[in-house]
């Protein structure tokens, strides 16, 4: 179940419709996932024709549409494109998409917290496709958006987000900013970050922490050499890392089961 500005959509799965070699393809995959939302492109509509043949299929397959603004290059374009969505398909809900950038599609913040702010007092249902900053996206909740769609990996890559080129400091500053505006969220510590970085933060910001972590299948049982991209770098046991932690006066509690899986 999903609920989003009072609307409850039975799956939690959003369908684009780009890329489908026909109307009756897309039709089908529209049925065979049972989605309930499906996404659309404003700048493949013809607005003027009512007999538009994708807007057509989109009408018979009877789920809700979410427009989006795909191709606006700043905020004055995308609520143009709202506005004319809204007139045509007769819904509040816009998927807001701000990208001046054309390789990877990379969201303008900015433009998109501004437009976003504008929409909302304009009374659309605004789910912005934004940069994955957490100050920018408690932003955009403040401004009263009704879902965040924050970036997972650049457009076209398939390769994630590149956590690979965050610093120690910059890391340390996002976890504290989770911590700010989220304080009862848990923030786990991994053996792949450093012995240094993970005994300064420990006191601070972390409420579970790893140790004695082995990655590799069968690492636990046998003597494997680590996946270079999963291979920790902290090795203390699990002892010397308790140990370590009550010297800095904090009180261990040792977790051996798991609560969403229900199991020991």
């Amino acid at each position: 179940m999903l609920k989003i500005n009072n609307t409850i959509f039975k799956s939690r799965l959003f369908l684009g419709t780009g890329k489908f070699s026909s109307n009756e393809e897309m039709l089908q995959a529209i049925y065979e996932s049972e989605s309930e939302l499906v996404t659309l492109s404003i700048r493949r509509m013809d607005l003027n024709n009512k007999k538009d043949e994708f807007l057509t299929a989109l009408t018979k397959s009877k789920v809700k549409l979410l427009p989006n603004t795909s191709g606006a290059n700043n905020a004055k374009e995308a609520i143009i494109a709202a506005n004319l969505a809204r007139e045509a398909l007769h819904t509040n809900w816009i998927k807001l998409e701000i990208h001046p950038e054309k390789k990877y599609l990379l969201p303008d913040p900015i433009e998109t917290l501004y437009a976003s702010e504008k929409l909302v007092k304009a009374g659309f249902v605004v789910l912005p496709y934004c940069s994955p900053d957490p100050v920018l996206c408690h932003r955009l909740a403040e401004v009263g958006c009704s879902a965040i769609m924050p970036l997972g990996a650049p457009i076209g890559s398939n390769q994630g987000l590149p956590c690979s080129i965050m610093t120690d400091r910059e890391l340390l500053q996002v976890m504290c900013v989770f911590r700010i505006i989220f304080p009862e969220i848990e923030i786990s510590l991994s053996t792949r970050e450093s012995e240094k970085f993970r005994d300064n933060v420990a006191t601070i910001l972390i409420n579970n922490i790893s140790a004695g972590s082995k990655t590799q299948p069968g690492g636990y049982i046998t003597s494997k050499t680590e996946l270079e991209q999963f291979s920790p770098q902290d090795h203390r046991s699990p002892k010397e890392i308790a140990n370590i932690l009550k010297k800095k006066g904090l009180s261990i509690i040792w977790k051996d089961w798991d609560y969403y899986l229900g199991r020991k």
